[in-house]
């Protein structure tokens, strides 16, 4: 035992007498580095970027230590970074980095830049990370950073108080945060893309034009309301397309979020929504809306005030949503040529009663979860206090797709409690359905009799997954398009217009918004 003691003594003994790493310093050469270009994706103006990542190893068999790691433009530099958790001198310049044998550190990147800052021929804005070592030889990585140009529409901030606008809807304070669009903020052109920075409000009396081209990008908790009195008008137009299906000329209106670097692209609930509380004739064409929580919601100020609002939505489409990708409460909305897909809880709900007549419309839902359904309609909106109850006056859905990756793309909630008669109007004429009711659950449930031709007349059930299942060119991509004709029953009369992409629908029309071109 004793000689067991003064082993472990010894060892202590020996190792408390160690001497520090020694470190020997870098040479040209000494490091590698995953990447020699590190392209940092598209930024608007005065908005920080994302941070990215270079790892640095050391090849060598020795702990070296760096002499100097800095920006080239010292601190000068639009770039910043972080060295193995170090911050350096203002996150530019760093010295005497030390690097074990055989092993590597990660040096995170962000940047910051005006348009004013970049290359005016390319709006290129670049630096490089500059290793230099001992014998005065240096390595380098360089950075690269498209700048975009951009109109921010952001709350005003008080000066002294430092509190941010707050919106008023109808003459009542709230607490959203948000900018009312002044009368030079009215009218969004293609010129600039808009970058939107809380709630944008287009009060009563006013009217929100968008025009063809224009692309707006909302940062988080941001989005657009219309009050009770107000108008938006969103004048999108067909773009030009080469034979492939490619934009050459882009006229379509873009909704989507603020981060432009790739990883960002199909990431859902980056944003907020387009809230419509008016009661004027809304009118949306040829809009592409992506990444909100929900792309449109549509209803009453306050669900007790007895007025209807109103929306005409055509050549659309809605995708990538966290919930819905439009949802009304009580509305009057007309569609054509309508696409929404990708949505956590629903594509379309018409919720609380309403008044909708959908045509050639592709209402689809792949979201990646077992509950998630096209079409959802209620004519109910229920609080821990109160259910409130409201006529579904019509639901019509002409040559439709209503499909998805669940078994039951349709679900219906008729609530008639004992006293109460509130009508449930539905009517799907031409469509297509899946409708795998493998559970027998909706069995014998006359809302779902689709033997009954007052209610669904000449449409397509699809009971599984092959049956009658439309072959899309990329339905994760959210690229709906017909891959192949699809034969199913159409109802030529509400076919006498073009289809989304302004195919001809006079030979052998397609249920849905697009038409298959061979």
């Amino acid at each position: 035992m004793r000689f067991l003691f003064a082993l472990f003594l010894g060892c202590m003994v020996f190792t408390s007498c160690r001497n520090d790493f020694e470190f020997t310093p870098s040479e040209n050469g000494s490091l590698r580095f995953s990447r020699d270009t590190i392209y940092l994706d598209t930024v608007f103006t005065g908005i920080s970027s994302s941070t990215y990542t270079l790892k640095v190893y050391n090849n060598t068999n020795n702990d070296i230590k760096i002499p100097s790691i800095r920006m080239g433009k010292g601190l000068t530099s639009n770039y910043r970074m972080t060295v193995d958790g170090m911050v350096g001198n203002q996150n530019r310049i760093f010295q005497e980095v030390e690097l074990l044998a055989k092993d590597s550190m990660f040096i995170f990147i962000e940047q910051t830049s005006n348009i004013a800052d970049a290359n005016p021929n390319d709006f290129l804005y670049t630096d490089i990370i500059e290793f230099t070592h001992a014998d005065g030889q240096k390595q380098k990585v360089d950075l690269v950073t498209l700048i975009q140009d951009a109109i921010f529409i952001k709350p005003d901030r008080d000066i002294d108080t430092k509190i941010k606008e707050t919106l008023q809807l109808s003459g009542v304070a709230t607490n959203i945060v948000g900018h009312q669009l002044t009368d030079n903020e009215l009218v969004w052109t293609n010129q600039k893309p808009y970058v939107i920075y809380g709630y944008a409000l287009v009060a009563n009396n006013k009217t929100l034009q968008i025009q063809a081209g224009t692309k707006v990008h909302f940062h988080a908790n941001s989005g657009i309301i219309v009050d009770k009195q107000g108008t938006i008008q969103i004048q999108g137009a067909l773009s030009d397309y080469d034979a492939e299906g490619n934009i050459l000329v882009d006229r379509w209106v873009r909704f989507e979020g603020d981060r432009l670097e790739p990883a960002f692209e199909n990431v859902p609930g980056q944003w907020g929504t387009v809230l419509i509380l008016s009661e004027n004739q809304n009118q949306i064409n040829y809009l592409d809306l992506k990444n909100a929580a929900v792309g449109i919601l549509i209803q009453p100020l306050d669900i007790n005030q007895n007025y209807q609002t109103k929306l005409q939505i055509d050549n659309s489409r809605i995708y990538q949503c966290t919930n819905i990708g439009l949802l009304s409460r009580g509305a009057k909305i007309e569609g054509k040529n309508l696409v929404i897909n990708q949505c956590g809880v629903a594509s379309f709900a018409g919720t609380f009663g309403g008044d909708y007549e959908f045509t050639h419309a592709t209402f689809c839902n792949f979201w990646n979860s077992s509950r998630q359904v096209s079409v959802l309609l209620t004519n109910n909106f229920e609080t821990p206090e109160t259910l409130y109850l409201q006529d579904l006056v019509k639901a019509q859905f002409n040559n439709c797709m209503i499909y998805g990756s669940n078994n039951i793309q349709m679900l219906f909630d008729n609530k008639q409690p004992s006293g109460n008669t509130t009508q449930f109007n539905y009517f799907f004429n031409h469509c297509l359905i899946r409708f795998n009711n493998q559970n027998n659950q909706f069995t014998n449930n006359p809302l779902y009799d689709f033997s009954n031709s007052n209610l669904f007349l000449n449409c397509t059930i699809a009971r599984n997954s092959v049956e009658f299942a439309p072959k899309f060119i990329n339905r994760l991509r959210t690229d709906l398009r017909l891959e192949e004709a699809y034969d199913r029953p159409v109802n030529t009369s509400f076919a006498n217009f073009n289809d989304i992409l302004g195919n001809s629908r006079t030979n052998q029309p397609n249920l849905g918004a697009y038409q298959f071109v061979p």
